[in-house]
């Protein structure tokens, strides 16, 4: 099973619900942890694992041979997201623009377009106890997120259960680590600004067909229209996590949740019980 924990906006406890579910799950499963929260991943700083690979991510560029080229324009004008240029007898790329599509050095007439791969991040994975772990890294100054994230997923192995942290937000990042998902948990609080989000992450789960439940973090400030909302679209409440000053001063220092607080660890258990019966039924929903 493949799990995503994602979250409408960032600090919400995203990342304390995968890496305590993970390690709650260890004990009894094969699991794996997968950060694909690639500009700013931390699951590591609360697994501590120990690093045993790693692997560069490149996407190809476009690399013009000058000789070849007549400056026609035609790599320009089929370029959606203006990685290349031509200005007058001079032919620029911009590669962090470049979503590697090879359109230019495929329609190019002169055939004086190459291709040559631009590292845009790094690959890397390993062990913390009974919890397989990899996580990507985006190189500063990148803007290409997806193919890191991709990267990350393709070394999902044949564990029982695959947790997927998700960037925070509704964009193509997201839409890419949460694809493939079973089920979708996500993170929010109960104040307006939680709620707002939600209902936009809601939304990107929905149209990615991947069923949902909410896990509330912070429960004790705000209001109650994050109850609200999620009752009213029939969208379970699978957990709720007070707001604690304990928690707080855990999370501070590195500390996963089941980790610092062992009591937690049955809650977790709890929360991965409901979802899987959530995905057994919707399977068998969908047999009939």
């Amino acid at each position: 099973m493949r799990i995503s924990i994602a979250s409408g906006k960032g600090g919400t406890g995203k990342t304390l619900v995968a890496t305590s579910l993970a390690l709650a799950l260890s004990d009894r499963h094969h699991v794996q942890l997968l950060d694909c929260d690639v500009e700013e991943p931390n699951d590591h700083v609360f697994l501590r694992p120990e690093i045993t690979g790693r692997e560069t991510v490149t996407i190809p560029v476009p690399k013009v041979n000058e000789e070849k080229c007549t400056h026609c324009r035609k790599c320009a004008e089929v370029c959606a997201y203006n990685a290349i240029a031509v200005l007058g007898n001079r032919v620029l790329t911009f590669p962090q623009l470049c979503h590697g599509c090879g359109a230019c050095s495929y329609l190019c007439p002169e055939k004086a377009i190459t291709e040559v791969g631009h590292e845009i991040g790094t690959v890397e994975w390993g062990r913390f106890g009974g919890v397989a772990f990899v996580h990507g890294r985006l190189t500063v100054g990148e803007a290409m997120a997806p193919p890191v994230i991709r990267k990350v997923k393709e070394r999902v192995n044949n564990y029982d259960i695959a947790i997927v942290d998700v960037p925070p937000g509704t964009s193509c990042p997201v839409v890419e680590a949460i694809k493939g998902s079973d089920f979708c948990i996500l993170v929010t609080e109960p104040t307006p600004f939680g709620l707002n989000d939600l209902a936009l992450a809601v939304e990107t789960v929905q149209e990615l067909a991947v069923p949902c439940g909410v896990v509330l973090n912070r429960a004790g400030i705000g209001d109650s229209r994050v109850v609200d909302y999620c009752s009213e679209n029939s969208i379970p409440v699978l957990l709720t996590i007070p707001l604690d000053l304990e928690i707080a001063r855990l999370y501070s220092r590195g500390i996963a949740l089941v980790a610092g607080m062992p009591q937690w660890k049955s809650s977790f258990l709890e929360l991965f019980d409901m979802v899987t019966e959530l995905v057994v039924e919707r399977n068998r929903s969908a047999k009939r």
